[in-house]
């Protein structure tokens, strides 16, 4: 099995659809007119474009989970990347909506900073590719990874999880796995075989019974 089709297994069976896209999650900026999709309270809506108005990750930050995010889920023949799913957004706003998830991720960042600037004189999101992986393989297998890596263990596993469920609740991700929900089609009446099978045959203007 590819690994994307493992992720999108487990996005689906652990995660769920019950997210809303990405391009929901992360309304309009506060400055264009405020609107209310059905189902939703407007002061929801004025909830999300007060959030809107704030900043959590700093643009080191924000840089560092984007390219985790792609490690995450990169771009292959069929889809984009995370990235270009809006997954980053998607984890900038769940931070503001959510901020019981800013300290362990905040806290991941550093850890993984501190890492990295120990093991290569860089912080993760200035190191090379094949560093990038390198570190990514060490805690992203809670079975193998070492003891001294449980905390950026735990940190990757939040991660991952906003990854996939950002991406597969986007456009980009829906055409991924191809659902399409409820859509409309065209009949065009039973099948010929099927009439054969019980005697019966169809124009253009009614069905009736076959003489026998």
């Amino acid at each position: 099995m590819k690994r994307r089709d493992t992720l999108k297994a487990i996005s689906l069976s652990s995660l769920g659809l019950a997210v809303m896209p990405v391009e929901a999650a992360v309304p309009a900026p506060p400055e264009t007119p405020i609107k209310v999709p059905g189902g939703r309270q407007k002061f929801e809506a004025i909830r999300d474009a007060e959030l809107m108005k704030q900043k959590f990750f700093t643009p080191q930050e924000l840089q560092t989970i984007t390219v985790l995010s792609d490690i995450i889920i990169p771009a292959d023949s069929k889809s984009g990347s995370a990235s270009q799913a809006g997954v980053p957004a998607f984890i900038e706003f769940m931070m503001k909506d959510v901020p019981a998830n800013q300290t362990p991720m905040r806290g991941g960042l550093r850890w993984l900073d501190n890492y990295c600037t120990k093991q290569y004189g860089k912080p993760f999101a200035q190191i090379t590719k094949a560093q990038q992986i390198e570190v990514v393989d060490a805690i992203a297998y809670p079975e193998l990874a070492k003891p001294e890596m449980s905390q950026g263990v735990a940190f990757f596993n939040r991660l991952r999880g906003f990854v996939l469920t950002g991406f597969y609740t986007s456009p980009m991700g829906i055409k991924d796995i191809g659902y399409v929900g409820n859509t409309p089609n065209q009949w065009d009446g039973v099948p010929a075989d099927v009439l054969k099978q019980y005697g019966l045959s169809y124009d253009e203007k009614e069905l009736t019974q076959e003489k026998r």
